[in-house]
């Protein structure tokens, strides 16, 4: 009932809210949503670049933001500023060279009080909007542009992979700039992250500059063009939003996730029922994150952010900062494929900042991060672990399987039928903790399935050898000091060939 939690922003909307009996701050949010929705068109007609500087561009972005997290959040809406103003002054008055660290912990950790005292504090269970959802793309924001400029200006540019010399930041953020990158109205709410880089060049006109690299490996965006039109594109996606929320409400009001640890469901039904159930219960409930992600994406893509070129017919993609790719989501035949296409820019968040950097068992670490940055309910650290083992076997059976099923058409599409059904099993399996928040619940659905995909997990990881990230690097390495070794040694001309195929 929209009356069981409480709200902290405005109650401007509380009749419509007894209405449609959804509680107020998820009307809020909507509501708030569809008015960056309104105003990202006129951003982009009326303070477009050609007429309008950017700093006029950053003070309008920011302001707006601010103004609708006070609806939405009230005072609560100061947590942004404080994580804001602490990452801050933790990258002026900090060294460079350490910087990245203690913006990350900084950042992090306050972000993570918070969520202990929303959970355990003043509202445990709560499953509706909240203050920390902004605060955790935030976080991501902060320490993603920390890690940037101690990339531009810590490490030399050999030392850098491709994508880190695109992110680098040359310089240090003004703090209106800083501010706008972090709480601009088209990103506060629902995001998505984006780096600092694309984001300023879209308030100073830049992003509509075809971008390629020279000979030399720098950046040539000199040549400029016609803005596209994102019209298209927001039409699509905001019926997409409209598709997605008809089948949550509609569908998952029917089929909730809670009703999988019912005694009475579970004694009165077959166990393939149960899984049957399940499936068409997560199936449903995904749409509300689509419609989130979805409606987020086209704010943006409205105020003339998020273009990614154009496509082979030559019209243009609006896809930059896109978190999800729906079909490649329900069609995916990998757990890998499952999370490549969910969540995309916290993804490419979690492998930027930790997956690439971390030394030691990275694929643990990118899970425990993410775990720790949802938040504080028990059953997000269950989802999570139980990712880590469901990756590992997954990996092991591509490994070790997959190219047996290569040699037709028709076995690779029963390979993939396989998968696909794996997939969604491993999928719902693991994120109904997730769902249930709590220990009990979680403990008690595991149980009902006999921890089967765990045990199977377990057991493909220890049967199926599979290499690690560092041993694949070291045979590379070698096999390219093998070929250069062979070059030198022989008499023919093959070298360039050789080498142009390791």
């Amino acid at each position: 009932m929209a009356t069981s939690t409480s709200c902290t922003g405005s109650t401007l909307l509380q009749p419509i809210s007894k209405i449609i009996d959804l509680p107020l701050d998820q009307v809020n949010f909507v509501v708030c949503q569809l008015f960056a929705l309104v105003t990202a068109f006129w951003f982009r007609l009326y303070l477009h670049p050609s007429k309008t500087s950017p700093f006029i561009r950053h003070v309008v972005a920011t302001l707006l933001g601010f103004y609708l997290a006070l609806f939405c959040f009230g005072w609560y809406a100061l947590h942004f500023l404080v994580q804001s103003g602490l990452a801050y002054g933790v990258m002026i008055f900090t060294g460079v060279e350490h910087m990245h660290k203690y913006c990350f912990v900084v950042t992090l950790g306050y972000l993570s009080f918070c969520q202990v005292t929303r959970v355990y504090v003043f509202d445990y269970g709560m499953y509706s909007a909240d203050f920390t959802g902004p605060m955790m793309v935030i976080t991501q924001k902060i320490t993603s542009l920390a890690f940037e400029i101690h990339d531009g200006l810590m490490k030399r540019e050999e030392h850098l992979k491709p994508s880190q010399k695109y992110l680098a930041v040359r310089k240090m953020p003004s703090l209106l700039e800083y501010l706008s990158y972090n709480c601009n109205f088209m990103g506060i709410l629902a995001g998505p992250t984006c780096s600092y880089n694309d984001y300023v060049a879209f308030i100073e006109g830049r992003c509509y500059e075809p971008k390629h690299l020279e000979s030399n490996g720098k950046e040539n965006g000199k040549f400029k063009q016609s803005d596209p039109s994102p019209k298209r594109d927001v039409i699509q996606k905001v019926c997409t939003c409209a598709l997605s929320l008809m089948v949550y409400l509609v569908i998952y009001a029917a089929c909730p996730t809670e009703r999988v640890i019912d005694d009475t469901f579970m004694a009165s039904n077959p166990f393939y029922i149960q899984v049957l159930y399940l499936y068409i219960s997560m199936l449903a409930l995904r749409p509300k994150y689509y419609f989130v992600w979805t409606l987020a994406d086209a704010i943006n893509n409205a105020a003339g952010f998020g273009f990614n070129g154009y496509n082979t017919d030559g019209t243009p993609k609006w896809d930059r900062i896109s978190n999800l790719r729906i079909l490649n989501i329900e069609f995916a035949t990998s757990f890998k494929m499952f999370l490549d296409n969910w969540n995309i820019q916290t993804a490419l968040w979690l492998k930027r900042v930790c997956y690439e950097r971390c030394p030691y068992n990275p694929t643990a670490a990118t899970f425990l991060l993410s775990a720790i940055w949802h938040g504080a309910y028990p059953g997000y650290y269950l989802t999570f672990i139980t990712g880590i083992v469901v990756t590992m076997a997954a990996r092991a059976v591509r490994h070790n399987v997959r190219q047996h099923f290569l040699g037709s058409a028709t076995l690779k599409l029963i390979y993939d039928m396989i998968t696909w059904f794996s997939t969604q099993m491993a999928i719902c399996y693991t994120v109904v903790p997730f769902v249930l928040l709590a220990v009990g619940p979680s403990l008690k659905f595991y149980s009902s399935w006999y921890c089967c995909i765990h045990l199977l997990c377990v057991l493909l990881v220890l049967v199926l050898p599979v290499k690690s990230r560092r041993t694949k690097q070291q045979e590379q390495l070698s096999s390219v000091q093998a070929s250069e070794q062979n070059c030198l040694s022989s008499p023919d001309n093959n070298c360039n060939q050789k080498q142009k195929a390791s």
